[in-house]
């Protein structure tokens, strides 16, 4: 992300994490899973949308999607399953986390 995020529109931010959001084998941010910075995002929800509000720090709305279980950190059991299975993820990062959203067909 950039270092001026505040000075860029919302629509700018927005096409910002979405040029900078790929798919990526699970067992690539393995790193970042065991600095506990690996945050999981149902596939329910749009993973550019909530990276967005995550960057925008809105506290409220990462409750609310927590309170349901829609965003939390990746669990030692998703990972272990993840990893076994070798699945491939979307990932999007906002420093210092990096969110993931397992590829859904």
């Amino acid at each position: 992300m950039t270092e001026n995020i505040n000075a860029e529109t919302p629509e700018e931010i927005l096409a910002k994490l979405n040029r900078e959001t790929s798919k990526i084998a699970w067992t690539e941010l393995l790193p970042f899973f065991a600095k506990g910075m690996a945050i999981y995002v149902s596939h329910t929800l749009d993973l550019v949308n909530v990276a967005f509000e995550l960057a925008q720090d809105n506290k409220e709305q990462f409750k609310t999607w927590m309170d349901k279980g829609l965003i939390a950190n990746v669990t030692d059991e998703q990972a272990s399953v993840w990893n076994e299975a070798d699945i491939v993820v979307w990932c999007v990062v906002v420093k210092p986390f990096v969110l993931v959203q397992p590829v859904v067909d």
